[in-house]
């Protein structure tokens, strides 16, 4: 018999659609055909055991216990899914053949990978496994999965790459909670203080902002437009440059703050001839925009439409498992395979049959057009987010699935639209001595940007770019009309939203002032995975480390305090860019499990020392909504990043 393992059951009823019937559906499995039968995991049906799994005495917290760290690690069927487990051992044992199913993921791998091992399957009947990767449930698409089947055993070190990672986050999650959780009791918080390697830095982020915010003091600062004129009667307006003369009277960031200065400038530049010292003109071209990863288009529909990183999630889930429309939401690629290509008029016709509002776009997509988007060297285990060849009426589909659906089908489009095609044209000009600068765009053919009519020229950066100058001439000589101050008050930084808040996390490389560090972030795309970052964020206002008020998210008193107790390198990015490098190397057979965990043991014993000299100052009645019935309880979710 083969026996099809796949990750979720909405995977597993994709495959048996598309293997030769008939179907017998059975309990937590369906036969297809004489010898083939599809079941599945639903999500991880195994999870790390806890401590007093390895030593009752770790039931009661106590700071002398710790570092607490298996030596012989074990795993724990999760109680909620014990049933299936119970299905999949006894195929398991009848099966001859075992396909591998997992998503096309880290965690994917490893979560059918350890049933196979809870299983005790023998080495000869493992060596034999093969790996389907699926990222379409579309019929065809699976189909062609089926029939490129690898050897599992290619994907071993992606797998210890995720087992390596969830043993860490273990260790790391469960000693430093509960250190931070005991020093917490001793200031009377009646909560749970948990910490993660990716959870405390993303709330470090929003700490950080909020107290920047608090101790920020507006200041005015101050800038000069000339009203230039030509010959003919056009003008214009060109902005003042100050010289590094200037420097004593600028800020850090470059800004005037003396007005006397800014005020000197204007008299000097009135009724003075503006001479034109350089003159450029470049015709320039953007591509579209590439499709979407999940955390691009989370970014897209908060900014849009005000939802979370873990709306979007879920919405797209459905949109994937429950109607077949989308491909693989969890995916942290904008690129596309070439070989899907082909299907672009197919994926389009589905398009116009499915969102009546993107008609207009389909009618001007042109498939001789073929942008970058398509490039196999860019392609791992899952590509972009694209509409599938499935259709369906709009009117089955929740506003959510429905808002979601178009960005996402409008931004596969785009790859048949022409770049967007326009000319800069930049006048530096030498008035009464001093500098000054105007710069205007022209779009020569808008391409792509058509379909985008409403969007603002702050979503594109264009703010204070002129529309148009009038004809000008290097070396022409202008008249300066006058000038005018410009009395501006510096900002402070905005509060987090949540599509600024993920935008932060995705590009938390600009916070980072260690050059190799920053290179890590920005290849592993920033904290956390695609798959992980949404629930992240939401498990801290489960926590109530974070809290709303209107789009805005702030970090609460509880959240603040457990920030400024921890060893600041626990809520700095740089640990868990370090954690990424090194599970990618352990992927890529350059690193090994071993010393991996070896180097996390004995820094973890600093930390824990570190905690246990530091007051943990937690206002008083902060966190009282939140108190811990039970370790067993709150220990669900306190080795999550």
């Amino acid at each position: 018999m083969r026996l099809f393992i796949a990750e979720k059951p909405s995977l597993g009823r994709a495959i048996a659609n598309a293997l030769p019937g008939p179907q017998q559906k059975g309990d937590g499995y369906i036969k297809c055909g004489a010898d083939t039968v599809v079941s599945w995991c639903i999500g991880h049906l195994l999870e790390q055991a806890e401590p007093d799994a390895y030593d009752p005495i770790f039931k009661a917290w106590r700071f002398e216990h710790l570092p607490i760290v298996p030596r012989e690690w074990q795993l724990q069927p999760k109680t909620n899914t014990r049933k299936q487990l119970t299905v999949l051992k006894k195929l398991v044992k009848e099966a001859d053949e075992l396909i591998h199913a997992g998503d096309p993921d880290r965690e994917g791998q490893l979560l059918v990978d350890e049933v196979i091992a809870w299983f005790k399957v023998t080495p000869q009947k493992r060596a034999t496994v093969q790996r389907c990767l699926i990222s379409d449930l579309n019929p065809d698409a699976v189909r062609r999965a089926l029939a490129q089947l690898k050897p599992n055993q290619g994907f071993i070190p992606l797998s210890t790459s995720a087992l390596a990672r969830s043993r860490a986050d273990w260790l790391y999650g469960i000693n430093l909670t509960r250190a931070c959780t005991l020093q917490g009791q001793k200031a009377g918080y009646q909560g749970v203080l948990s910490v993660g390697r990716v959870q405390t830095p993303i709330l470090g982020l929003v700490v950080r902002r909020d107290e920047a915010i608090e101790a920020f003091v507006s200041k005015p600062f101050y800038e000069v437009l000339a009203n230039v004129q030509t010959d003919a009667g056009e003008s214009f307006q060109a902005k003042w440059q100050p010289s590094e003369a200037c420097a004593a009277y600028q800020d850090e960031d470059g800004r005037v703050v003396s007005k006397a200065l800014a005020e000197n400038v204007v008299r000097r530049i009135a009724g003075q001839p503006a001479h034109i010292t350089q003159l450029s003109r470049k015709t320039k071209q953007q591509p579209p925009p590439l499709p979407y990863s999940l955390s691009s288009l989370q970014i897209d529909a908060g900014k849009r439409y005000g939802m979370s990183a873990q709306q979007v999630l879920d919405t797209c889930q459905s949109l994937y498992e429950k109607h077949t429309l989308i491909t693989y939401p969890r995916s942290d690629s904008r690129y596309l395979p070439e070989e899907h290509y082909d299907r672009a008029p197919r994926v389009i016709q589905a398009v116009r049959n499915t969102c009546s509002a993107l008609t207009e776009a389909v009618n001007g997509a042109d498939l001789s057009l073929r942008s970058k988007a398509w490039n196999d060297k860019k392609v791992d285990a899952h590509h972009a987010i694209i509409p599938t060849e499935k259709q369906v009426s709009g009117t089955r589909l929740s506003t959510d699935e429905q808002r979601l659906y178009e960005l996402i089908a409008r931004q596969y489009l785009l790859q048949f639209y022409p770049n967007w095609r326009y000319h800069d044209t930049e006048v530096i000009l030498d008035i009464a001595g001093g500098c000054f600068i105007a710069r205007a765009r022209e779009t020569l053919e808008s391409g792509w940007k058509v379909l985008f009519p409403s969007r603002s020229k702050d979503d594109d950066g264009d703010e204070g770019i002129q529309s148009a100058l009038p004809p000008l001439q290097q070396g022409q000589t202008l008249q300066c009309l006058g000038g005018v101050l410009q009395e501006k008050m510096t900002q402070p930084p905005k509060y987090f939203t949540d599509a600024t808040l993920l935008a932060a996390i995705t590009g938390i490389a600009r916070y980072v002032k260690d050059p190799d560090i920053r290179k890590i972030l920005r290849e592993t795309d920033g904290l956390g995975t695609e798959a992980t970052r949404a629930g992240i964020i939401e498990l801290l206002f489960k926590r109530h480390f974070l809290m709303r008020q209107g789009k805005q998210i702030l970090a609460t008193a509880a959240g603040k305090a457990l920030i400024n107790s921890l060893p600041e390198s626990t809520t700095l990015p740089d640990m868990t860019a370090e954690w990424e490098a090194r599970l990618n190397a352990i992927s890529q057979r350059e690193d090994s499990y071993q010393a991996f965990m070896q180097s996390l043991e004995a820094t973890l014993g600093d930390l824990i020392s570190q905690v246990g000299q530091t007051a943990v100052k937690v206002p008083a009645g902060a966190g009282t909504r939140q108190k811990r019935k039970s370790v067993r309880r709150s220990r669900k979710n306190t080795s999550k990043k």
